[in-house]
């Protein structure tokens, strides 16, 4: 026998035992320590031959399958090609800082399935690990977090009674711990040879999840290659925020499944990361060399200590809570209503008609919504989808910090040439897009983040698909679902806002409108259309419409007028962006002085009593 040398050997037989072929560089030496290795030639390396041979009784036959599994193990990780679990957790955690927990669960084969046994144990030989699922507590640029990871070479990363019970595990560690939870995910679905067991680790694996999240946790799902079967249909797809790296293959039945059933060839990328993202289930598609960076910037947008909104009783007292700091006036002084009197007062204000400013709104050298983001916010982070379907470009959406406090920014995308109008359809957002941002609003009264909304559009989509999608139930539901957020709601019209497309960003706490942008019903040439039959007269129809900012705010519709540079470009907007990220931390340090309760209510009587003073009752011989 051989203690000090092992000559890596037996490609045939490992590749009966693994599905892998040996290149001819297996043939080679290594050091280290062998232990019960036999001399070439003897009876006992006769006996595993034949084992390999399967001329052999079967516990014979298991052994040498171990030993052979063994060297395999061992020429894999001589030559780099071995992949322990864990891979992604080291390369997005703090070096040093990831500590395993339930490491030692292990099936228990509960349908006593044939060959079970043996499949697990090739594949324990294989990883290193018990199962397919590795969870522990890590830190993240020093942010403490929850992470886990499948590992697709352990059964192809299925879940069974093992990988159920440690992503509930790791749900109610980070639970217990308040801290966000980060799962890659890697997984051929549900394990067949634990039936029915198995298939329950889908509602476990939910309602964990659902449980964590409801009690305000952060879930940052990240799908690999593939994610597919129970796994996609359980925690996988529930994330808050859903990464995906590229050309993964994602979704729940596979291609080639869906393509025998349908009898259709299917398109390239279809379930691929991209293909999901494009139709609203994936908020970025990540490179791996880039997720740790990724990762950091959510994490942190979510875990600043200075996150407004924990709107208690005692804010104004406990100095623990952190303020915005209101520019230009003392902390905690209302924001002060200003008209465009006010602006004419500080030199800004230019006498125009009212078709004039719609002209001036409606210009195309006026900033986009991504020249606002850019200049007045740090760290903007886009998230896609409605999760229902589609995204939609018209809407952009994400977090980004204002004067370091995280804020969820949802506004009218339109484009800075006629390439990039039509990709978001000049503004114009479909059903689609009010969802998307309906789930970004809601997520950001789960994690207490005020919202501000930039208002840029000719209205909402008219086409027909917008119509069968529900075009008026997703503006609809907007509105009803921000009548009660309970977070600090700023609207800022920046250009044209027409009817209800408008409307479903902009039932806010505060309008603010620069000085030359409008706000209406419906479009002055529609008006004039419609009630005079002659768009010719569009111009008289702006000035019986009462559309500028200057009216609005007269008649309480609007609650701010904001002077503009003139003009209002892209080279003036440096100086213009730092005053607006100004007067929007003025307008935030009022409202965060208010609780949730008090911010709804006062929401409530605001739009209830828009038109108190021009209601009366009728009475008899009035005309």
């Amino acid at each position: 026998m051989r203690e000090d040398r092992i000559l890596v050997r037996g490609g045939s037989g490992i590749h009966a035992l693994t599905g892998n072929t040996l290149p001819k560089s297996a043939e080679r030496e290594y050091t280290g320590r062998a232990s019960s290795v036999p001399e070439r030639g003897s009876a006992e390396q006769m006996a595993m031959n034949s084992a390999a041979s399967g001329n052999t009784a079967p516990e014979d036959a298991f052994a040498d399958k171990r030993e052979t599994l063994l060297r395999y193990r061992a020429f894999r990780s001589a030559t780099g090609s071995f992949r322990p679990a864990g891979k992604r957790i080291r390369a997005v955690c703090d070096p040093g800082t990831f500590e395993e927990f339930a490491a030692d669960l292990e099936s228990s084969d509960p349908l006593q399935f044939p060959e079970y046994r043996e499949k697990l144990a090739q594949c324990r030989m294989r990883t290193g690990a018990l199962d397919a699922a590795a969870v522990g507590t890590a830190r993240i640029a020093g942010i403490p977090v929850v992470i886990g990871e499948l590992d697709p070479d352990f059964c192809m990363g299925s879940m069974g009674t093992v990988v159920g019970e440690k992503v509930a595990r790791a749900c109610e560690m980070a639970g217990e711990r308040h801290c966000p939870l980060i799962l890659f995910s890697a997984s051929g679905g549900a394990r067949m040879q634990e039936g029915m067991y198995s298939l329950m680790q889908m509602a476990k694996t939910a309602a964990a999840v659902r449980r964590f999240q409801k009690n305000g946790g952060l879930y940052v799902s990240v799908l690999t290659n593939p994610v597919t079967g129970g796994v996609s249909a359980s925690f996988a797809f529930l994330g808050d925020i859903i990464l995906a790296e590229p050309g993964a293959l994602i979704g729940f039945a596979g291609p080639r499944v869906i393509e025998k059933t349908i009898g259709q060839r299917l398109p390239a990328h279809f379930q691929s990361a991209e293909f999901q993202r494009e139709h609203g289930f994936v908020d970025i598609v990540v490179l791996p060399e880039k997720m740790r960076e990724t990762l950091i910037q959510i994490l942190q947008l979510h875990t600043d200590s200075s996150v407004p909104g924990d709107h208690r009783t005692d804010r104004q007292t406990d100095p623990s809570v952190p303020q915005f700091e209101s520019a230009g006036q003392p902390s905690g002084r209302p924001a002060s209503d200003r008209t465009e009197e006010a602006a004419a007062e500080d030199g800004a204000g230019i006498k125009k008609t009212a078709w004039e400013r719609v002209q001036e709104a409606r210009s195309a050298d006026r900033p986009r919504l991504t020249d606002y983001i850019s200049c007045i916010f740090t760290g903007f982070c886009e998230l896609a989808g409605d999760r229902l379907g589609g995204e939609d470009p018209a809407i952009l959406g994400g977090i980004a910090r204002l004067d370091g406090i995280p804020v969820t920014v949802i506004g009218h995308r339109k484009g800075h040439d006629l390439k990039e109008n039509i990709a978001c359809r000049f503004g114009m957002a479909s059903p689609e897009g009010y969802r998307k941002a309906l789930r970004l609003m809601k997520q950001a009264a789960r994690f207490h983040r005020p919202v501000i909304t930039f208002i840029d559009t000719p209205g909402a989509y008219p086409g027909k698909e917008a119509e069968e999608n529900g075009q008026s139930a997703a503006i609809a539901e907007n509105l009803a679902a921000m009548s009660d957020l309970p977070v600090p709601v700023i609207a800022l019209v920046t250009g044209e806002g027409a009817s209800g497309g408008a409307l479903g960003i902009g039932a806010a706490d505060r309008i603010l409108m620069l000085e030359n942008s409008v706000y209406y019903v419906l479009s002055p040439e529609g008006f004039a259309a419609i009630l005079w039959k002659d768009e010719k007269r569009a111009g008289e129809a702006a000035g019986l419409m009462r559309v500028t900012a200057s009216e609005l705010a007269a008649a309480g519709l609007a609650d701010r007028v904001i002077p503009e540079p003139d003009p209002l470009n892209f080279r003036t907007l440096p100086a213009f962006g730092g005053k607006l990220r100004d007067i929007l931390c003025e307008e935030l340090a009022a409202l965060s002085a208010l609780t949730p309760e008090e911010l709804t209510e006062r929401r409530y009587r605001r739009y209830r009593s828009f038109d108190r003073d021009l209601l009366r009752h009728h009475r008899e011989g009035d005309v």
